[in-house]
């Protein structure tokens, strides 16, 4: 079954995530209508697509041939877009962060439920093939993790260079899907956090944050795994040398039985007691395809799937914790037995 879908948003990963796995998936998807703030760009997707430019999400989400919405850009709507879906009965697919408070990620959570229409939320580190085969490493040969080192640097724009209508990169983003990503390894939601932010001068936005999450198995401290989790945005745009001079593994994993650094999407070094083993999977299937590939699942399902939201939810409950955690000068324990998203504060830092 074709799915009818209309794009909103054309946005950074266009032509190197979505645009290729939908031509890979032209059997499932069917471009209908694209809807776009820069007029020009949306005209130019269309007609590459076949498709209708259409002069809002409203309008676009109305359409009766259109099965479908994949929101793929953060624009000037932000999240109302799928707000326009669940009031037209149409399936969701989000590219985008939840740039929201607690309460008004908790209202779009309700309002995607009570519409019982399909939502996916795009995570795209937890699904690309280094991850996966990770976690098969995991169950067979390195054991259960032990510590998680998450890092990401942002090349930071100064505040008069930035765009009108466009988020400030404050790598929010960015953290939300870090914290589900060692959620996904480990395999379990986190018990407590504590978090730090620095602010550089005049700046408002943070231009380092981190955090430690503690997955303890029991409910006590270092009974469980621990991650530590950073995006930093410390250097200017222009410093692009030193942007990429020796970053980071996107992701370190010490295991019971070995360790393991991932650089995404597809490179996968770990060692055990019989030395280094280097894995590239550049020839598994792409992210982008996989991910749409879910989406289309699940849809024409007869089950209903929303985890990715509960999982979106819940990374974001994360990180404000890890904020108020900052500002409160103590560990947050993350009650998540008494509702997604309802924290305990700890007397002790």
């Amino acid at each position: 079954m074709k799915l009818r879908v209309g794009v909103v948003g054309v946005g950074a990963t266009w032509e190197t995530r979505h645009r290729p796995a939908l031509r890979a998936l032209s059997d499932r998807y069917e471009v209908r209508a694209v809807c776009e703030q820069v007029g020009h760009r949306a005209e130019q997707v269309a007609r590459e697509f076949d498709a209708t430019a259409v002069d809002g999400f409203r309008a676009l989400a109305a359409r009766e041939d259109i099965d479908a919405i994949l929101l793929l850009a953060r624009q000037w709507y932000g999240v109302l877009p799928i707000f326009a879906a669940c009031d037209a009965g149409k399936a969701v697919y989000s590219a985008v962060g939840l740039e929201l408070d607690l309460e008004q990620a908790s209202r779009l959570r309700d309002r995607i439920e009570q519409s019982g229409v399909a939502f996916m939320g795009e995570f795209p580190r937890r699904h690309a093939p280094a991850t996966i085969r990770l976690k098969e490493l995991i169950a067979t040969r390195l054991g259960p993790p032990k510590l998680l080192f998450c890092h990401m640097r942002i090349p930071a724009e100064a505040p008069a260079v930035r765009l009108p209508h466009c988020d400030p990169p404050n790598g929010r983003n960015e953290l939300v899907e870090m914290v589900d990503w060692c959620r996904y390894v480990v395999g379990r939601d986190a018990t407590s956090v504590f978090g730090l932010t620095h602010t550089a001068g005049d700046d408002p936005d943070s231009d380092y944050q981190m955090m430690s999450l503690d997955f303890a198995a029991g409910g006590g401290p270092c009974t469980g795994a621990t991650a530590q989790i950073s995006c930093g945005r410390y250097m200017p745009v222009e410093w692009l040398e030193a942007v990429t001079f020796r970053p980071p593994a996107a992701l370190q994993v010490a295991c019971e039985q070995g360790i393991a650094f991932i650089d995404l999407p597809s490179t996968l070094i770990w060692f055990d007691r019989a030395g280094r083993h280097m894995e590239a999977l550049d020839s598994e299937r792409p992210v982008g395809e996989v991910l749409l590939a879910q989406f289309h699942r699940s849809v024409t399902s007869l089950i209903r799937n929303t985890g990715s939201l509960e999982d979106a939810f819940r990374a974001l409950a994360v990180v404000d914790a890890a904020r108020r955690s900052h500002k409160e000068g103590r560990r947050v324990l993350l009650e998540w037995q008494a509702g997604a998203g309802q924290e305990a504060s700890e007397p002790g830092a």
